[in-house]
């Protein structure tokens, strides 16, 4: 299955081209017009995403899945995710503690392909004071162990193995495929 892969995109327009993908996957920090463009640019009727630091406190809007604490089933591969980063400022929509982030993947199922805004702590941090990443995560990914997470918030596009699962920070716009028994994916990177 082939994935446009949006994350911290500050266009309030798609400028991203046109191209052909089975689904959009957003990390958050992304307009919901911009996702609808991108999905529309590349024949995707799924679209699936979390909310990032910056976006608004307001459901998505159809035909957008919101994936956060959630896990769908799409032609054989599982999709989960987790909204916002961690709380480096006292007020923001989608801003959690480490303990609460903790507190909320305690239940949260095996899934093969993570899609979060923030990324796992001590994985594509910057030292910044803001684009942290969260313990639960890097714990979720030892418990869980899926094949893929996906992550925006930091603002590069980078690759890391941890464990047997690939980390993805993406800032812009990629194309991933992943295969229905969820071992084998490839991707390019945009910004």
């Amino acid at each position: 299955m082939r994935f446009l892969v949006l994350a911290d995109i500050d266009d309030l327009r798609w400028r991203g081209g046109t191209g052909r993908a089975d689904a959009v996957l957003s990390c958050g920090d992304v307009a919901d017009r911009v996702i609808l463009e991108a999905a529309e640019a590349y024949g995707c009727r799924r679209v699936f995403a979390v909310k990032g630091n910056h976006d608004a406190f307001a459901p998505f809007p159809p035909p957008i899945v919101d994936l956060h604490l959630s896990a769908q089933v799409v032609e054989g591969i599982t999709l989960g995710g987790f909204n916002g980063c961690w709380q480096y400022k006292p007020r923001g929509h989608y801003l959690y503690s480490q303990e609460e982030v903790e507190r909320h993947l305690a239940a949260m199922p095996r899934v093969g392909l993570f899609l979060a805004h923030n990324s796992p702590r001590g994985v594509h941090d910057r030292e910044d004071g803001v684009h942290l990443g969260f313990d639960a995560f890097a714990a979720y990914i030892h418990r869980a162990r899926p094949r893929l997470l996906l992550h925006g918030h930091q603002h590069h596009a980078v690759e890391t193995l941890v464990g047997e699962t690939r980390v993805l920070g993406v800032h812009g716009h990629a194309l991933i495929a992943v295969d229905a028994q969820e071992k084998k994916e490839d991707h390019r990177q945009n910004d």
